[in-house]
């Protein structure tokens, strides 16, 4: 889920952008420290938007930069358990796909791609045996979020299944629609 988050920092400017306006130094300094900054707390700063009210600057003894603190605002993306997620498969491997959801990927494990037997290609094609449907890199895919972790900070871990009803390729999902639609046209 994208949220927009506000925030309360020092933040130092540096004698190079002394000759800057104040707010377009401090935005530069924001955006330098939060972007792709991840957290369990914030999830992942997509970007810093909007500076705020700016303190009076303060300079500590034996640094010349002063520090200001500052009201931001950030966009983030924080995945939720349970969300539903749109996402692009980025890379497929024998175990399973990884699903871009933005500005992070999901893992897609082999079990939870399909409700059938699933087998992997030297192309790097999953393939189900009895339904014959497959997923390959570059397809479009819905999918929930069962797992997240955020044990390594600068490598969060995200876990997706596409085995629940309105989940999987897109391709998948237009199915029943066009079997519904046909149906109807036999009886008219």
């Amino acid at each position: 889920m994208y949220y927009n988050v506000e925030l309360k920092d020092h933040i130092q400017v540096p004698p190079e952008h002394f000759g800057k306006p104040i707010k377009e130094a401090i935005l530069l300094m924001l955006k330098e420290k939060f972007e792709g900054y991840i957290s369990k707390d914030l999830g992942v700063v997509i970007d810093v938007i909007l500076v705020g009210d700016i303190g009076e600057g303060v300079i500590v003894p034996g640094n010349g930069a002063p520090y200001y603190e500052t009201s931001f605002q950030i966009i983030t993306f924080k995945p939720e358990m349970q969300e539903v997620v749109n996402g692009r498969i980025r890379d497929m491997a024998d175990f399973g796909a990884f699903l871009n959801m933005g500005p992070i990927d999901g893992m897609i494990h082999v079990s939870q791609t399909m409700d059938d037997f699933v087998s992997f290609s030297k192309d790097k094609v999953l393939t189900g045996r009895d339904s014959g449907k497959n997923l390959k890199v570059n397809d479009d895919c819905r999918a929930r979020i069962t797992a997240i972790s955020f044990k390594d900070p600068g490598n969060p871990k995200i876990g997706v299944t596409m085995r629940q009803p309105g989940l999987g390729k897109f391709e998948w999902l237009e199915e029943p629609e066009k079997k519904k639609t046909k149906a109807k046209e036999k009886k008219k």
